[in-house]
């Protein structure tokens, strides 16, 4: 009999009225029960929070350094159980839910450092003008107030990391909402969280459902919300409260640009072989999965027929077996959403290469070319493992194409050529461009987010910090003057 998981509520364990089961998108069995929090229980998390702002921003650096570290060990003493969790309850192939759990103990790691360098304040003269004469400016930065941490099904634990830990280490208390399909993993970062002295109310993680979102989203004592997730709920979050601080990571629709100096053998069967992970690692559902591929035409004959082959290598199957490349998506409602839109871009005109089939939750690696640009899969962010090849003349058309999007989060250049690079990241609009590699590279340090309809601000733990921090500046008079 599986025992109903309980949710931490101002640092402690509780339980409530009604529950939420989570089932695995790969069997359909179920994997666990969570508990459910009140409106009473909210209410509780949210004053505690409140009311504990003051003191958690005057914690030493040490205390919440402490208590960050502390996490990042425990979650690599657990990692081989919390990576079997992830996988179960996410459907993701065992050895990508290993490598995200690497990630979030690096996550915790960096917030620990940065919790101990950060704020050490900014000191400026002011005697640059005769009215300074004697005065000294010192800068540094207080907390915001409460973050409120939405997360997304896609990245359980790490989402959930990138929010907890940049709060913990800049002195904001949290509340973390994790996605309903997916909360187990966000409720293991409260096991461990417990295990330290950081005081009561200062983070807690309550497993809400989203239409109970709105009552947190609009609380005035959640000064700061940052939301990861689609441009629908994101967007509506920003426009519903228009003078709090809100961080949204949208997603995208990354391309992977093939420029034509990248032209032997050896590189495009490394082109290839990336475009054929990073299309279908996490079953596509990543924002910065490659989604598009713009080859210029030198090299366009020559790839095409290396990406399909290679993306009909990625073993698909059990998301537990250390072989699978490639598991099921995270409902079955999520592969049905892919295939109308797959079918949809074949019945307007598209070319299949590969893949265009379902089975329950799961959807075949997909690669199609001449897709009509006004079809959903060319327009939006299709979050699934399903690719679409087009061929351009030329740099400055490829460059075009990547730019003739809603979406602007990351894009990957494949070049050799230095200057070409350079003109990449001036002509790109886009948050984040890879040159020599897909765009699906993020290291959990670096600033991370996008413009356009791909989101405002930027995740990285440094840079997150700042975002939930605002500077505070204390003029020094000489009296002696």
């Amino acid at each position: 009999m599986i025992s109903t998981r309980a949710f931490w509520l101002a640092g402690r364990p509780a339980s409530g009225e009604t529950t939420l089961a989570v089932s695995s998108p790969w069997t359909g069995q179920l994997i666990g029960e969570v508990s459910v929090p009140t409106d009473e229980q909210v209410e509780e998390a949210v004053a505690a929070a409140y009311a504990v702002r003051d003191e958690f921003a005057a914690t030493p650096a040490f205390v919440r350094a402490a208590a960050l570290d502390h996490v990042s060990r425990r979650l690599m003493e657990r990692s081989e159980e919390i990576a079997q969790l992830i996988s179960a309850e996410n459907g993701k192939p065992i050895k990508w839910a290993r490598g995200e759990v690497g990630r979030a103990v690096s996550v915790f790691r960096f917030a620990a450092e940065e919790a101990r360098r950060f704020n050490s304040g900014e000191a400026q003269r002011l005697d640059t003008d005769a009215g300074g004469q004697g005065r000294l400016a010192l800068t540094r930065r207080f907390p915001k107030g409460v973050v409120l941490g939405i997360t997304p099904f896609n990245f359980p634990l790490n989402q959930c990391a990138h929010k907890v830990a940049p709060a913990i280490a800049a002195g904001a208390p949290i509340i973390l909402k994790p996605a309903p399909n997916t909360p187990l993993s966000g409720l293991i970062l409260g096991d461990l969280l417990a295990e330290t002295e950081l005081p009561a109310g200062s983070w807690s993680i309550l497993p809400v459902a989203n239409d109970r979102m709105p009552g947190l989203v609009q609380d005035e004592r959640l000064p700061v919300i940052s939301f990861t997730g689609s441009e629908r709920v994101g967007y509506a979050i920003m426009d519903s409260v228009p003078r709090k601080h809100c961080t949204l990571e949208l997603g995208g629709n990354g391309a992977a640009v093939v420029l034509a100096d990248f032209a032997s053998d050896e590189d495009l069967d490394w082109v290839a072989k990336r475009i054929a992970v990073f299309s279908n690692y996490q079953g596509g559902q990543s924002c910065i999965s490659v989604q598009r591929v713009i080859a210029d035409a030198a090299v366009y004959d020559r790839l095409l027929p290396r990406i399909v082959a290679a993306v009909e290598s990625q073993v698909t199957g059990d998301p537990s077996d250390d072989r699978t490349d490639v598991g099921p998506l995270v409902s079955e409602d999520a592969a049905c959403r892919v295939e109308s839109w797959v079918d949809e871009a074949v019945g307007s005109g598209a070319t299949l290469y590969t893949g265009g089939k379902r089975e329950g939750a799961s959807y075949a690696p997909t690669v199609l070319a001449d897709v009509p640009a006004d079809t959903t899969l060319a327009c939006e962010e299709v979050f699934g493992p399903v690719l679409t090849v087009l061929k351009v003349s030329g740099e400055a058309e490829a460059f075009a194409a990547v730019n003739d999007s809603k979406y602007g989060l990351q894009t990957g250049v494949f070049t050799r050529d230095l200057q070409a690079a350079f003109r990449a990241h001036r002509a790109l609009e886009v948050g984040g461009v890879v040159i020599g590699d897909v765009p699906s590279y993020r290291a959990d340090q670096m600033p991370y987010g996008g413009v356009k309809q791909s989101g405002v601000g930027r995740e990285g733990v440094k840079f997150a910090m700042a975002d939930y921090t605002y500077e505070r500046v204390l003029v020094l008079t000489d009296l002696a003057i």
